[in-house]
């Protein structure tokens, strides 16, 4: 079998850098989800899985020089933006150990026997799916990818995990996986609990194979739907939990333009730029009064001042051009601010933001495609009837938000707020949705296509992903695990016959 190399690349100039690793065949993809699934009953213990997360989170800290500088050279994120990344990875790992601890997420629920009632006695708990393939995204070469949300919610579950590295940052990848085997040899946790393969085909391997039980996704929607039907053509098939693409609808009302329009201008600008527009939470699509242009203009004149930047990968940097060359040209739309390509010294592949804009009448469908850089689109409506046809168009998003007047928080507010309810996962209010916290009560998901599942991928919530709730009936105690025994040896949080117990 021929061997395909896997190279490190510069983003900001397209030359290899170095190779890193080969694909992986069938042979190696299966060995790897063995090594995870044999790794599996070390995970039952939970001190000792709440111990492997704060280990890697320790290894990684140990190692942050090393970590960031690998990621920069691969992604041309920069060192800022990546070393909070790197916190929010680390606090990530922590938070999933604490919530280990806490052993609320297993959700126990004992209802003792009742002949009145003719109820057996029954106690329930959740338990972890298996092995679980995460596929790394792009944009996050730590936060979404080798040690991210993805895998420290699967590992605190209980689930072994075979990562799929992501091209774009494949150095990045196999740093973080040595790191998280090192956590793991150092506590006596077997090192295949997380494996690691690289290539397009053995993506696809990884998610058929017959031991994975679940699969964690973030990317496009073309390669995340594509995904998402293998899982379900499976023999057996297994759960599919994919972030796919957003456009993350802004809806400015009339007195909000009238009255902050120069902040919502230089708002709109940062949000839209930030990680020169990279991100899955970024504004795509922004719903402006017509007749406004004290707020356009403020929004050209700091976007504008964006600088220009490399995209993560050439074939994202083409596909950005591509994509904006195609928009400008339809009709109806107006270039208030041409994107494009804009080499500058020592980023020839660097590109700069832009700013289109279009009737509500004359919006197409194309223009309700999320186009992945520095991009954004205004939309200017006339009155609640277009906005109310427009809103009526809108699939599924990670976000929505509106922008209100200070002296708008009546009725009519609330009623726009809750007609944005059906569009996203999370409503931002005066605010803008890049920045996604990692905290108990974020909603990282949305109706497809931003997600193909109810659930969060960053929060406590997330563990939810990949565990399953059992009802044992009539078991004898010494048959039943220790968090349903009347006991409750372990101090485990619990709902006995109706009553929270803590």
């Amino acid at each position: 079998m021929q061997t395909v190399p896997v190279w490190s690349a510069d983003p900001r100039t397209g030359e290899q850098r170095a190779q890193v690793a080969v694909e992986a065949g069938p042979p190696d993809v299966d060995r790897a989800v063995r090594a995870a699934a044999a790794a599996e009953p070390a995970l039952a213990d939970r001190a000792l899985r709440a111990a492997l997360l704060r280990a890697a989170a320790e290894r990684l800290e140990s190692a942050a020089e090393e970590v960031i500088a690998t990621a920069d050279a691969e992604t041309a994120l920069g060192v800022p933006r990546l070393t909070g990344e790197l916190a929010r990875t680390t606090y990530q790992l922590r938070a999933f150990a604490d919530i280990v601890d806490e052993g609320a997420f297993l959700d126990v629920v004992i209802d003792h026997a009742d002949p009145a009632l003719a109820r057996p006695d029954l106690r329930r708990m959740k338990l972890p799916l298996g092995v679980v393939a995460v596929f790394s995204a792009s944009n996050f070469p730590l936060a979404f990818s080798v040690p991210g949300g993805d895998t420290a919610s699967a590992l605190a579950a209980g689930c072994p995990v075979v990562v799929k590295a992501h091209p774009d940052h494949p150095a990045t990848g196999e740093l973080c996986a040595g790191l998280i085997r090192e956590a793991a040899r150092a506590i006596g946790v077997p090192e295949g609990v997380l494996g690691l393969v690289h290539g397009l085909e053995a993506g696809l391997e990884l998610v058929r194979h017959p031991l994975t039980a679940a699969v964690g996704f973030t990317g496009s929607v073309r390669g995340g739907r594509a995904l998402h039907d293998v899982a379900a053509a499976r023999p057996r098939p297994i759960p599919f939990h994919g972030e796919l693409g957003s456009l993350n609808p802004v809806l400015v009302t009339e007195r909000a333009a009238a009255t902050r329009a120069e902040e919502l201008g230089a708002g709109l600008a940062g949000s839209f730029t930030l990680g020169n527009g990279q991100f899955c939470v970024k504004p795509g699509l922004v719903l402006v009064p017509a007749g406004e242009p004290a707020l356009e203009k403020a929004l050209v004149a700091a976007a504008g001042q964006a600088p220009a930047g490399p995209l993560l990968d050439p074939r994202i940097r083409e596909a950005f051009l591509a994509g904006v060359e195609q928009r400008s040209a339809f009709p109806g739309v107006e270039v208030l601010l041409a994107a494009g390509s804009a080499p500058v010294e020592g980023a020839p592949l660097a590109v700069r933001a832009g700013v289109l804009a279009v009737a509500a009448a004359e919006l197409r469908e194309e223009l309700l495609e999320e186009c992945f850089g520095p991009l954004t689109v205004l939309v200017r409506y006339s009155g609640t009837e277009e906005l109310a046809a427009v809103l009526d168009r809108l699939a599924g998003n990670l976000t929505a938000t509106v922008q209100l007047a200070a002296d708008e928080r009546g009725p009519e507010a609330a009623a726009l707020l809750q007609r944005l309810v059906p569009l996203a996962g999370r409503l931002v209010v005066d605010g803008w949705p890049t920045g996604v916290a990692v905290a108990p009560a974020m909603h990282h998901g949305g109706p497809y296509p931003a997600t193909t599942s109810t659930s969060t991928s960053v929060g406590g919530t997330a563990i939810e992903r990949w565990l399953r709730p059992v009802s044992y009936q009539n078991g004898p105690p010494e048959l039943l695990p220790p968090e349903l025994h009347d006991a409750n040896p372990l101090a485990v949080p619990r709902r006995v016959d109706g009553r929270r117990e803590s």
